[in-house]
């Protein structure tokens, strides 16, 4: 019974990437796993549906139905992913304060790294009001190998105070952008092996802070 979800103040950040991609991975690891969309676009919710898996999915966005039902859905799933909406709104602080997780794709650059703070202080809000939770958890997205952007990015990064920097950084590929028009995940897509390998290592992080 734990909700991870994930959270980030602007669009196009990965957040709808990470958080498909973990429910499908936790159903590929026989996990008791359903995902609800709080993102208006719908993306996450339409994506699944595509892939034809046996997630149950739910979307919601407004913030009064998602405070209902997020208790009621993690009674019956070992694992509630929820995508969260691009904005911090009040449907998103109330996701915050029932989630036990939170974690937030950062890009490298100045305007992400800038709403990230917003996204952390809407979180120590929430931490306020549910004793504690949630565990908030960074990690960088559609980073470029070798560049020293990356590196000050994440030097930036581990500097939010009790904030997890996840070691794990998902570097850019064609493969990963791909997988939406393919109907697939990057378990499925030819050449999106490191990819994999990369997504895999992030899970396994976000699992740990669970324990």
């Amino acid at each position: 019974m734990s909700v991870i979800a994930f959270c980030a103040q602007k669009g196009g950040v990965g957040k709808t990437t990470g958080s498909v991609h973990f429910a499908v991975w936790l159903y590929r690891k026989k996990k008791s796993v359903s995902f609800l969309d709080a993102d208006p676009q719908g993306s996450g919710s339409l994506w699944l549906s595509t892939m034809e898996l046996p997630i149950p999915t739910v979307k919601l966005s407004n913030a009064d139905d998602l405070i209902e039902r997020i208790p009621e859905l993690a009674e019956q799933f070992d694992y509630l992913v929820i995508d969260g909406a691009p904005s911090t709104t009040e449907s998103t602080r109330a996701i915050l304060c029932l989630s036990d997780l939170s974690i937030t794709p950062v890009q490298p650059s100045g305007l992400d790294l800038s709403s990230t703070g917003d996204v952390i202080r809407l979180i120590k809000s929430a931490q306020k009001i549910s004793g504690g939770l949630p565990k908030p958890a960074i990690f960088l997205n559609r980073a470029l190998k070798r560049t020293r952007l990356k590196q000050e990015t994440l030097d930036v990064l581990s500097q939010f105070p009790d904030v997890t920097l996840l070691k794990t950084v998902i570097h850019q590929k064609q493969a990963i952008s791909d997988c939406f028009t393919q109907e697939g995940t990057v378990w499925d897509i030819r050449g999106a092996e490191e990819s994999a390998k990369e997504f895999e290592s992030l899970f396994k992080e976000i699992l740990k802070l669970l324990k």
